[in-house]
């Protein structure tokens, strides 16, 4: 097993071919004959797929027809222009109310507003009503959360930097429906815009995500049923690119599948949809062969559902990974996107958010390095590793040496489920574990820029914080946060300290 100071190496880009070339020379010389995919239908114009390759702006106006019965795998992104509300259509990009009217649009399960300008705020109140697919019942009014500019890459990074990304609302889930009306209403300190001054920003669009049915590329039953379970630890640094990939070898996973699964080798195997818990034994014993000599504080490594398990479409996503040096705290966050799920939709939830960072958010990947359904599992987020010190974009300024944890849901006034609670202890007890951090612990992190500390700062943080801890922000929601303590404490216990 290669040694940790190996894979606390300095922050890179690691390409996905050149992983699944590495993938692809461990293979066996047969695999078994792969499953059939169900094949996808025509997607929208303002599907992912398009807007991934060239850009969201391509999105073409109006409300597409109602959805077909069946469903493309991988999902689909609505994007539709706001309009003046009809008493200010005469003021053009100064009204101070947009929107649209309720409509027929093709199956969607998440909402947001996004718009060009990912620097300037929506200082406002965004609105939603949705009708239940294939009924008549329309929602209440249902307010989405317009704060989420924080939960970004850091500034003056690649991922920043990118002309694809927008300004957007946190997402909501609103479970499948296929009718929908918003409004987008301006307000300044709490009072109403007056008219004639522009405070909407320029470009809002609604997004409407369809998470599909999720059904992963053909995959061996080999690939997923793990007879044993293998030992913890850090994995490999990713391989060099250039090696021919023969893609007759990957069992019917695509070359980004084989590329996402490939740097979880050390823990599952290739097209694997869950990493297997392992025992505090043997946990314990893969940190010791790391590090002999030193007692290995670290919590038995949890089950981890893979990105394949929730069904990410690889091809989404950028190719390259981006990793940081180690992980020295771990910032919890809330999705923000409502409580209304079941946990058997977690995993549809999951895809939705993925796809609006990516698609109508134009992030490289879903932001958070975790997520955490209110059941307690555990879902891999970011691709690159869960073992890995993978840079994720979750907590603006401090996404370096740090990784995100979210738990699906909203908790500014709702109290987070224990389970989700002990979910995250689970997790940063291991995950922190691997690279030598007490939960309870303190930490020094430099902040890349921020509201609430300038850039290159120093700041002394716990290694177990809340998003708002390192940014001004209603996140995790004072719930969640007043459960910080409770997680600190068990994570700790968990180690063995």
């Amino acid at each position: 097993m290669p040694k940790i100071g190996r894979m606390r190496s300095s922050r890179f880009l690691a390409s996905s071919i050149g992983v699944a070339c590495a993938a692809v020379l461990a293979l066996p010389a047969a695999l078994p004959a792969a499953a059939a995919t169900p094949a996808a239908p025509a997607l929208d114009t303002t599907s992912a797929s398009e807007q991934s390759a060239t850009s969201a702006q391509a999105a073409s106006a109006g409300a597409p027809a109602v959805d077909a019965v069946t469903a493309s795998p991988s999902g689909r992104t609505q994007s539709l222009p706001l309009v003046p509300r009809a008493t200010d259509r005469g003021l053009g990009p100064t009204a101070a109310e947009q929107g649209l009217g309720r409509r027929d649009v093709r199956s969607f399960s998440l909402v947001g507003v996004v718009w060009d300008d990912p620097d300037t705020e929506l200082f406002g109140r965004v609105q939603v009503r949705t009708r239940a697919r294939g009924t008549t019942h329309w929602s209440g009014w249902q307010d989405v959360e317009t704060h989420n500019h924080e939960h970004a890459a850091d500034p003056d990074t690649a991922e920043r930097a990118s002309s694809r990304v927008r300004g957007s609302t946190a997402p909501l889930w609103v479970g499948e429906s296929d009718g929908v009306e918003v409004r987008v209403r301006a307000e300044v300190s709490g009072r109403t815009a007056a008219p004639g001054v522009q405070v909407l920003p320029d470009g809002l669009r609604l997004e409407l995500v369809d998470p599909g049915t999720g059904v992963p590329d053909a995959v061996s039953t080999q690939a997923t049923a793990p007879a044993t379970a293998p030992a913890a630890g850090p994995v490999a640094d990713p391989p060099p690119v250039g090696t021919p990939v023969d893609a007759s070898r990957l069992g019917g996973l695509t070359v980004e599948s084989a590329a996402a699964s490939a740097v979880n080798a050390d823990l599952a195997p290739l097209g694997a949809t869950v990493i297997p818990a392992l025992s505090r034994t043997a946990t314990e014993a893969g940190l010791a062969d790391l590090e002999p000599g030193m007692k290995p504080y670290i919590g038995p490594r949890p089950r981890i559902v893979t990105r394949r398990g929730w069904g990410a479409d690889e091809k989404l996503r950028e190719p390259d990974f981006l990793y940081t040096k180690k992980v020295q705290a771990a910032f919890v966050h809330h999705t923000a996107s409502g409580n209304n799920y079941s946990c058997g939709e977690a995993a549809s939830v999951i895809r939705s958010i993925y796809r609006y960072h990516v698609v109508s958010s134009g992030w490289r990947d879903i932001g958070y390095n975790f997520l955490v359904d209110k059941c307690g599992n555990i879902y891999e987020g970011r691709a690159g590793g869960v073992a890995k010190a993978v840079m994720g974009a979750h907590t603006l300024g401090f996404n370096t040496n740090s990784m995100g944890i979210a738990v699906i849901g909203s908790f500014g006034t709702t109290k987070p489920p224990a389970a989700a609670v002990t979910g995250i202890a689970k997790l940063t007890a291991w995950k922190l574990g691997l690279y030598r951090a007490n939960p309870q612990g303190k930490t020094d992190l430099i902040s890349g820029g921020g509201n609430l500390y300038a850039k290159g700062k120093k700041v002394r943080l716990n290694v177990i914080s809340g998003h708002r801890d390192g940014f001004a922000t209603e996140c995790p929601g004072g719930r969640l946060y007043g459960k910080l303590g409770t997680t600190r404490s068990e994570a700790a216990r968990y180690q063995g300290r």
